[in-house]
């Protein structure tokens, strides 16, 4: 019953944010959810309990931010559950994503998720920001219920292109954040994102370097 509630809450989800994926993506995103709620039991991976707010909370939240997608690499730091890399990474198989954390139980989860899903185009990395060394900068990087927008630049600054852009994923619009942000980081721009079946606000915050720190 669960899986056709699902499936219902997802399809409808995606034509009301005008969002077009194929049924065997679709099939994907509800085999996540599935690794998702049964690893969650024993690893703690996110907080979100009730089978009926999965989708609209964890899902649909994740591909909210799809328009704004725009590299071809993407960097999600404190991965965490997968989210927002997990389903944006099946939503845009063209497109690499690299999703990183810190612990251990979470990035063995992900390894798992890539391994049953199939998916090519995700790589995951066990460590902290801090110590991560990419070949190259990333000019997108994500970050979904990680840490405050001040650690975000400090910590994973290094790790974005110049020119590159945050794009951090937040409830309520976080004014003190902000206004705690560094003088070398500005917020380029503020998006109000409406996720079909979520309660509550949600906001995508595009960060770049100050003009004079480029």
């Amino acid at each position: 019953m669960i899986h056709e509630l699902w499936q219902r809450q997802l399809r409808d989800g995606l034509a009301a944010m005008d969002v077009s994926l194929t049924e065997t993506q679709q099939q994907q995103l509800l085999a996540f959810l599935g690794l998702l709620n049964k690893w969650n039991r024993a690893y703690n991976l996110t907080a979100v309990r009730n089978e009926q707010d999965m989708v609209s909370r964890q899902l649909l939240d994740s591909l909210s931010i799809l328009p704004w997608v725009t590299t071809e690499h993407l960097l999600d730091v404190g991965a965490g559950g997968g989210l927002p890399g997990i389903p944006l990474a099946i939503a845009l198989p063209e497109k690499r994503f690299t999703l990183l954390d810190s612990n251990g139980k979470k990035t063995r989860f992900l390894n798992q998720c890539v391994l049953e899903l199939g998916l090519g185009n995700v790589e995951v990395i066990h460590g902290r920001a801090e110590d991560c060394e990419p070949e190259t900068p990333f000019t997108q990087i994500s970050s979904r219920a990680f840490t405050a927008l001040e650690n975000l630049v400090i910590w994973c600054g290094d790790l974005l292109a110049n020119g590159g852009e945050f794009l951090a994923m937040k409830g309520q619009f976080p004014d003190d954040e902000v206004a705690a942000l560094p003088a070398a980081w500005q917020v380029k721009s503020t998006h109000s994102l409406d996720v079909h079946g979520a309660n509550g606000e949600r906001h995508l915050l595009l960060i770049d370097r100050a003009e004079n720190d480029r």
